[in-house]
């Protein structure tokens, strides 16, 4: 693992210290629907270049698509917009079912 990623143990651990990380979802809509992790803004991959300023944030970042290729692609592009805090969730909300929360449903 790289400064890139951040695997779902730490992820979770930060959570749970109650550390501000802003959550967002690369997903698309119909994907987000079928299921998500708590607190994350929808912000498709598509969109994020027009929704950069919200992403303009003091908080630490973490991206995430279902099994973590896309939102590498978006914290690759993030980062060469200057977004340093920017990080991919590795093995996505996929890898978060399996290792974190099991009622998250897996598709």
């Amino acid at each position: 693992m790289n400064d890139l990623e951040i695997s779902v143990a730490e992820l979770k651990e930060r959570l749970d210290q109650g550390e501000k990380i802003f959550l967002v979802d690369v997903r698309e809509p119909w994907e987000h629907a079928q299921c998500r992790i708590e607190g994350a803004t929808l912000i498709p991959m598509g969109t994020i270049p027009a929704n950069l300023q919200k992403l303009d944030t003091d908080e630490t970042i973490v991206c995430y698509c279902h099994h973590g290729m896309r939102s590498l692609d978006v914290v690759n592009w993030l980062r060469q917009q200057g977004v340093s805090s920017a990080r991919s969730l590795a093995g996505g909300i996929d890898r978060w079912s399996l290792e974190v929360d099991p009622k998250v449903p897996r598709y």
